[in-house]
């Protein structure tokens, strides 16, 4: 019998989420006794390791799930749930379903964009929205979401009636529209039960570092989002998005450097990404496009990037 739905290897990825909840915990019954050294040092791998799972672990989950049981796949959900502060299916749906449909658009003549994470958002004269303003606005949007998720208890988290992205973004056909809805619950649930468990152990704890901790995750999690969109042409397929392939980066968080071909075969499977750009590679090769010298991560050092959004291409000053 099947277990694993690709490889055992996404046995790795389930065990960063089990360490990383394990991590939490342990912080919030343990830091009384440490120095603020340590307490700040718990604080700053903790967001690390949450950047993280949201950037590669949770997301690899949202684009193919590791099981071939459902129901193992629902669990994983709530785990990485708690693991990122919130529902992993509803990131499934934001992200799979809006962002790799629209992929980073610019505004279009609706004042908007359809991608409700593109770069471009809060953008001007087709620019990319300034750095600054795309982390921390970002940061803060997501930060209270997950707040009001917390008052709705009184419903037990259910979608309501005025959450219209996730109703609409939902499967349109039953049963899939109802257990999709009903993953969205039973994440909010977990992730918001966690959250008060981690206040009954220490409050000051999850005040004062876990709480900045998250959002500190958050903002490098758009950091990371930014630069791999950053420049890139966004009415080409095979352009819009920024590649790393730096081999240890890929070894680490699991080809998360090959964005564009993740972006050209979106349901493709981590271990293959390579092979997609091998398949490509005449085609890639082909267009004028951007591939980093370094991670989406540090691509404020790419200074030289070129613009490709702007009709003639121009390069950074």
């Amino acid at each position: 019998m099947r277990i694993w739905k690709n490889t055992p290897k996404d046995a790795l990825l389930l065990g960063f989420s089990v360490v990383q909840v394990a991590l939490m915990i342990w912080l919030a019954t343990r830091w009384e006794s440490w120095p603020l050294v340590a307490v700040l040092g718990g604080g700053l791998l903790l967001a690390l390791m949450t950047a993280y799972n949201i950037i590669v672990v949770s997301h690899l989950f949202t684009h193919v799930p590791w099981f071939t049981s459902a129901r193992l796949n629902a669990a994983v959900s709530l785990l990485n749930s708690v693991a990122i502060g919130q529902s992993v299916q509803a990131y499934h749906l934001t992200h799979v379903r809006n962002h790799h449909r629209f992929n980073n658009d610019p505004i279009g003549e609706d004042g908007t964009t359809r991608d409700a994470s593109s770069t471009y958002r809060h953008g001007h004269d087709g620019e990319h929205t300034p750095l600054g303003r795309y982390v921390t606005l970002g940061a803060l949007e997501s930060l209270a979401a997950r707040g009001r998720e917390l008052l709705l208890v009184y419903r037990l988290w259910r979608v309501g009636p005025r959450e219209r992205t996730l109703l609409s973004l939902a499967h349109s056909r039953e049963p899939k529209r109802r257990c999709e809805l009903r993953q969205i619950q039973a994440d909010r649930a977990a992730h918001s039960l966690a959250l008060t468990g981690l206040a009954l152990i220490s409050w000051q704890w999850t005040l004062a570092i876990y709480l900045p901790a998250f959002f500190v995750a958050l903002t490098l999690v758009n950091v990371q989002n930014y630069y791999r969109h950053y420049g890139a042409d966004p009415s080409s397929r095979a352009a819009d998005s920024v590649s790393y392939y730096g081999r240890f980066y890929n070894l680490i968080a699991f080809n998360d450097g090959y964005h564009q071909e993740h972006h050209l075969n979106p349901g493709c499977h981590w271990s293959r990404l390579p092979a997609v750009r091998e398949r490509r590679r005449d085609h890639l090769d082909a267009q004028r496009r951007i591939v980093s010298p370094v991670p989406a991560m540090l691509g404020f050092l790419h200074r030289d990037r070129a613009l490709l959004h702007r009709p003639d291409h121009e390069k950074t000053p």
